[in-house]
């Protein structure tokens, strides 16, 4: 029996599904490959994991992984389908099972989530909590940037996940993504992973400069979950819309992953 194949029903499922939200306050800076490379090293530990693709405007997850999948939240959203019958399958060792996980896509320039109705966005969410509890982890892929929407739909997660680079309009984007956050929810769970950086010392300093931050001005201290390192193997996947760990097994960039999922 293959992860996929496993009973939803039973309490002890619905007790331990999570919601991890990947969010970031500006785009560019490896959100969706963070969404998708999680994904895939935690259904490679043979948990039941689905992908959301939370960014309607701009969503390239399928574009990334090379999938055309046949339905999408635009159906959604639209009424014509409910969410559950939006899920593309996606196995990418051919057959095995192993690795592979739900995905239900957005679609590209179809229309943006900030023009949605509050009690749209309210239903989305959910719709999303009741099917999250089919998987062990449901991991959301959200826009960047603070708009009511993104804010919205981050109300549902167990934990957020900011993802940082070094670069000053990232950190500082950031810290508005984690402010409002903040005000909404004091008690948030939140962790920073910063991305693309030289070596871990320079993660390391980038996150304590947005920790200093949010303690002085939030009181507030998110986790660090690591860093991830810049990796020519990473433009090469993504080029060839390949998962890195199947494409690039052995990378510094697969390995700081590793440790982030094990923190995550």
């Amino acid at each position: 029996m293959t992860s996929h194949d496993k009973s939803y029903n039973s309490d002890e499922d619905k007790a331990s599904s999570r919601i991890i939200t990947v969010a970031s306050g500006k785009g560019g800076v490896g959100k969706t490959w963070t969404s998708s490379t999680l994904s895939h090293l935690f259904a490679s530990k043979g948990k039941r994991v689905l992908l959301f693709d939370g960014d309607l405007g701009l969503a390239n997850i399928d574009i990334q992984l090379g999938i055309i999948p046949k339905r999408d939240l635009g159906q959604v959203l639209s009424g014509a389908i409910t969410l559950d019958k939006a899920i593309t399958r996606f196995d990418p060792s051919t057959g095995s099972g192993l690795g592979g996980f739900d995905i239900i896509s957005g679609q590209s320039g179809s229309g943006s989530l900030a023009s949605l109705k509050k009690e749209t966005l309210v239903k989305l969410n959910r719709d999303l909590v009741l099917l999250s509890k089919r998987y062990d982890i449901t991991i959301m892929d959200l826009g960047a940037g603070v708009e009511t929407s993104v804010m919205t739909l981050c109300e549902t997660s167990d934990r957020i996940v900011v993802v940082v680079t070094a670069d000053p309009t990232s950190l500082t984007d950031a810290y508005a993504f984690i402010k409002m956050n903040h005000m909404k929810n004091p008690n948030m769970n939140l962790g920073i992973i910063v991305n693309m950086v030289e070596n871990r010392h320079e993660g390391k300093k980038t996150f304590e400069t947005l920790k200093k931050v949010c303690e002085n001005f939030l009181k507030f201290t998110p986790d660090y979950l690591g860093s991830v390192r810049r990796d020519k193997h990473v433009v090469d996947a993504i080029r060839h819309q390949k998962l890195l760990l199947l494409r690039h097994p052995i990378s510094q960039a697969g390995e700081d992953m590793e440790e982030v999922a094990k923190r995550v």
